[in-house]
């Protein structure tokens, strides 16, 4: 058969219309899925077709994106009139220079690329395939058209596929169709012209599963799909982060400056009857002089080193940009089994509705645990486990159907035959102890079944409640034996017997307390949104710390108002008997008050809140649709290893900021000078090939400021981009620089008298002196001495400071960019010109910082 067929490229566009097992003939496949060898095969010639794999870049790609730098354009363009009018030298110093700032820029983000698509495989989402008649897994990415794929309650479909088979499954389509009730997938044929969200024997590519289980054959794969085809057709990017916005606003104040400054100065030298090249040459220069142009790759490789950080502790970013936004977080929401308890529920007794032992509710609770094919829980783990130990099992039991969870009813039925009994089935429901009561109207009460009266419902009440007070989660079982039939429905579930309850332990790790103070140090407010009753997140947040009189049920949030939430959700620690939808709107209301919210979650309901959050928090173990939906993913459901990630977030997100607001008012304060010295020099302060030497040499070191300490200050608080205070310090610390670069013109005219090659040598020299000492002072909110910086950039800043002072000694290479020996009293001037730069910029830091609040 055709490549095209076995990849789905020549089955029929409404494939859904036809019969799965012409289907698989089509796609040279079988209910027993394909060998090994064939889906190897498929997946090379369809290599490149993921919907992610356009989003790639390659090491070209990568060297092509240095290129299109409207910096390196314009110093390209400046080569090219060099040539023009053959200024051979000066034309290779350009390009020398352009060609050592793209390759350090490709360096960096290829290394930051190749170390972020490492991390990311270690996330590579895993999915059960039939091949060669034998169940196994593989990475998602790896499914091709013909897989006879298995799907089960939280995983993520790999693909547009019809059901050869189907128990029970309900699949989440939200990201396709808009509705957000699942909808019930079983095999069949539907008409050609069924729209999406009604072809019920369809899966496709985006959405996940809700409950049951299926064997679905995979038809299209990538771009192909339906989700696909939405992807590849919208021209938008994803949205953009805060730091994105104030890296892009700050482009634009920088673009504003340098178009007047480029302007005054063409317009300053025009004036003086200065050479037209040489004034443009010179006004390219100091455009490209004034701009960070190593900011996309020193903010790659200062975001990727803080990702191999945090990997390093547990942490795995999923979505770079996501570093900044946990740094910002000031709320976490999360969920409290398995990161504020221990995560080991333990089934501590089965009860009849007096409180007393009782060994049939235990068994009624095991066949269902041990029965269902839904979502997988700790719950019927720790129900199976017990069961176990019991020495029960499901001999002389058949199961006949299942009424799946859902997270309205709150409970499942399963319905079993007896070997003993085969007229009779019996259902036996288990879920959330007000859900299952709404279903009886009976009780077991020794060996009888008695009315569940109004008083003995306010008996069972209070047994809950007061159990719930002392830390114990309570599910409740009901069962109905019925004449046999085939299939159930919801409406089944009326008319139950009450049998009686089950009671739950996970309790609170013994760090838990500690965490929340250390985050609530960093600035966190940590809140929990559970499905839990109301006196059991009571119980457990009274014992870590929280305020049990601050809570809000999921029913007191259905009837607010989202006015009203907004007020309320900021005051409240614990959100209780919420169902996903609510946490989602709670994740939205405290954003809407203006916080950064982070959120943790691990099961198929915590997906829209993840989605909603700022920072979406999973655990590597968690369900598929949760890990996908995730920006950061924790190898261990731990808050501590949480916290530690936030201080690298933050650390990271520092360094960053650090480059940005020195490299600019440095480059800014040089840039005003030159500018406002050239109308008054009798010749260009320096030539163009110097700016952009001083400017290439000045960001060596700045490559290692990803590698640098961070003030414990700064690790304290939230941080956020504020494109107004990074201005503040461009302007206060650019015209300082601006002074000191007046003062040293005036000293080398009027003192030593430097005609143009010493001037231009002196001022390059002391140019690029204060450009790398200004890094080691402003690094830090405190004193300089009392701060370490990295030993990376404390070498790299202390090499380049040596070649500066040695660039006028270096003979033909020194000639070459016009630069001369400096007598000595000259030499030691500027030493002593860097050494009051310093002093004046540790005055200026400290009145700065005192005047901004921090």
């Amino acid at each position: 058969m055709a490549s095209a067929a076995v990849t789905g490229g020549s089955v029929a566009a409404a494939y859904w219309s036809q019969d799965a097992a012409e289907l698989a003939r089509e796609l040279a496949s079988s209910a027993a899925g394909l060998s090994a060898g064939e889906a190897a095969a498929r997946l090379r010639r369809l290599d490149g077709h993921g919907i992610r794999d356009a989003s790639r870049l390659s090491a070209a790609r990568l060297l092509l994106r240095q290129l299109q730098s409207p910096l390196v354009l314009i110093l390209i363009v400046a080569a090219l009139l060099s040539l023009f009018v053959h200024e051979w030298v000066d034309a290779a110093i350009v390009l020398a220079i352009v060609l050592g700032s793209v390759l350090l820029g490709f360096l960096q983000e290829y290394r930051a690329s190749a170390a972020i698509a490492g991390l990311r495989q270690r996330l590579a989402l895993t999915v059960h395939v039939r091949r060669d008649g034998v169940v196994c897994t593989v990475p998602a990415a790896s499914v091709v058209p013909g897989d006879v794929v298995l799907l089960a309650a939280g995983n993520l479909v790999p693909g547009d596929g019809v059901i050869l088979a189907a128990r029970d499954f309900l699949v989440t389509e939200a990201s396709l169709t808009g509705e957000s009730f699942p909808a019930e997938k079983r095999p069949g044929v539907m008409p050609a012209d069924t729209p999406l969200a009604g072809r019920s024997n369809a899966v496709f590519l985006g959405t996940s599963v809700r409950s049951g289980t299926a064997e679905v054959l995979i038809v299209r794969t990538g771009r192909d799909t339906v989700f696909g085809a939405i992807a590849s057709g919208l021209a938008v990017n994803a949205p953009e982060t805060d730091f994105a916005r104030g890296v892009r606003q700050f482009g634009y104040l920088l673009v504003r400056v340098m178009l007047g400054m480029v302007v005054f100065v063409l317009a300053a030298n025009q004036w003086l009857g200065r050479p037209v090249l040489e004034s443009l040459l010179f006004a390219m220069a100091l455009a490209v002089g004034m701009s960070p142009e190593l900011l996309p790759a020193i903010v790659s490789v200062t975001l990727s080193r803080g990702a191999r950080q945090m990997a390093g502790r547990g942490v795995i970013v999923a979505r770079l940009e996501a570093i900044e936004n946990l740094g910002s977080m000031d709320i976490l929401c999360t969920d409290k089994t398995g990161t504020l308890t221990l995560g080991v529920v333990a089934l501590d007794a089965a009860v009849d509705p007096a409180g007393a032992a009782a060994p049939s509710v235990l068994q009624y609770a095991w066949l269902n645990a041990a029965l269902e094919t839904g979502i997988e829980n700790p719950l019927d783990a720790a129900i199976v486990a017990a069961g176990e130990r019991a020495g029960l099992a499901t001999t002389g039991y058949r199961k006949i159907d299942e009424i799946p969870y859902d997270f309205m009813r709150k409970r499942l039925t399963i319905v079993v035959a007896a070997d003993a009994d085969p007229a009779t089935h019996l259902l036996i429901t288990k879920g959330a102890f007000d859900n299952v009561l709404a279903t009886c109207t009976t009780l077991t009460q020794g060996d009888a079944e008695v009315a569940l009266d109004a008083p003995r419902r306010v008996a069972l009440e209070a047994f809950f409640k007061r159990r719930g007070e002392e830390g114990y989660r309570v599910l409740a079982v009901a069962v109905r034996r019925v004449p046999a039939r085939e299939r159930y429905t919801i409406e089944d579930e009326t008319g139950l017997n009450l049998a009686g309850f089950l009671l739950f332990q996970d309790p609170a790790k013994t760090t838990t307390a500690k965490t929340i103070r250390d985050l609530a140090a960093l600035g966190i407010r940590t809140k929990i949104i559970t499905g839990d009753n109301r006196h059991v997140a009571a119980h457990l947040g009274a014992s870590i710390g929280f305020d049990p009189g601050a809570m809000l049920t999921g029913a007191e949030i259905a009837a607010m108002k989202d006015e009203a939430l907004w007020h309320r959700a900021g005051a409240t620690d614990l959100f209780v008997e919420v169902d996903p939808q609510q946490k989602e709107r709670i994740v939205r209301a405290l954003q809407r008050m203006g916080h950064s919210v982070g959120y943790m979650g691990d099961g198929v309901n915590d997906a829209p809140a993840l989605h909603a959050a700022d920072v979406g928090i999973s655990v590597d173990k968690a369900v598929d649709v949760a890990r996908e939906s995730a920006d950061v993913v924790l190898l261990e459901p731990d808050l501590d290893v949480l916290r530690q990630g936030v201080e690298d977030g933050r650390r990271t997100f520092a360094n960053t900021l650090k480059y940005i607001s020195i490299t600019t008012s440095a480059n800014f304060g040089n840039m005003v000078s030159m500018a406002l010295a050239t109308p008054l020099l009798p010749f260009l302060p320096l030539a163009a090939k110097q700016i952009l030497l001083n400017n290439f040499l000045s960001d060596v070191p700045s490559v290692f400021i990803s590698t640098d300490n961070v003030d414990a200050r700064q690790l304290l608080k939230p941080q956020r981009w504020r494109v107004a205070e990074v201005q503040r310090f461009m302007l206060v610390f650019g015209l300082l620089s601006t002074v000191f670069d007046l003062a040293t013109f005036g000293l080398l005219l009027g003192w030593f008298e430097a005609g143009q090659p010493v001037f231009q040598t002196a001022w390059f020299v002391v140019s690029l002196l204060t450009e790398l000492v200004v890094v080691l002072v402003l690094r830090t909110q405190g004193p300089a001495l009392r701060s370490r910086p990295s030993r990376l950039l404390c070498g790299a800043t202390a090499a380049v400071g040596v070649l500066a002072l040695a660039v006028p000694w270096l003979g033909p290479a020194a000639s070459v960019f016009g630069f001369v020996p400096l007598p000595l009293p000259l030499a030691g001037a500027i030493i002593g010109i860097v050494v009051a730069y310093i002093l004046s910029t540790e005055l200026a830091k400290a009145w700065f910082f005192r005047h901004t609040g921090d």
